[in-house]
């Protein structure tokens, strides 16, 4: 079976946001090599209103950016979108979808993700929080760490909407703060050191 012999150990990438993301997800994108070997989990926490990033950011990379279903394979140099109205977990290098878990208030669907991950992928983990509104992924920064993955915030000037990575930088356990093109960039010298 194709996903028992998939390999688990390369990087993931897990760029959260909300309001604002879409900017920061463009700039990252343009400025990211597509053969770095890692995968890029785009996770924008939306609970009614469908996503539209699988349309839109094919236009900013050369990358497959895919929406993701059920059991859907993770890949290296490869752009991965959570849909609405779902958690994402990771299983045996597999994408699991569930009903989201907090249908009301400020979704936490980046800090759900982010803990699986932490949990169950072999490979090294870099946790991006971008802007958005609320202080969706916080939660798990610390334990991204904790298994030696890197954390990264954006940028408060360059964020629209600043609340995700105040609340992300808050911490304590972010690594680096950069604008989106810079954070291209340390994805980049972090996979090649891997």
């Amino acid at each position: 079976m194709k996903a028992k012999s998939a390999p688990r150990d390369f990087p993931v990438v897990c760029v959260g946001g909300s309001a604002g993301g879409l900017d920061a997800y463009i700039r990252l994108l343009q400025n990211l090599p597509a053969d770095l070997g890692v995968a890029i989990v785009i996770v924008n926490h939306l609970r009614t209103v469908a996503t539209m990033l699988h349309k839109i950011l094919p236009k900013y990379t050369t990358m497959p950016v895919e929406l993701i279903t059920d059991d859907l394979v993770i890949e290296p140099n490869h752009v991965f979108i959570i849909p609405e109205k779902r958690d994402l977990h990771v299983l045996d290098g597999e994408f699991r979808l569930e009903p989201i878990s907090k249908p009301r208030g400020w979704p936490d669907v980046i800090t759900v993700f982010l803990r699986s991950l932490t949990a169950n992928w072999e490979g090294k983990l870099i946790a991006v929080i971008v802007s958005g509104y609320d202080g969706d992924g916080a939660a798990a920064l610390c334990g991204i760490k904790e298994v030696g993955g890197i954390t990264i915030a954006q940028r408060l000037d360059t964020a629209t909407q600043p609340d995700m990575p105040e609340s992300a930088i808050e911490t304590g356990c972010i690594d680096f703060i950069l604008a989106p093109e810079s954070i291209a960039t340390e994805i980049a010298r972090i996979a090649r050191s891997i």
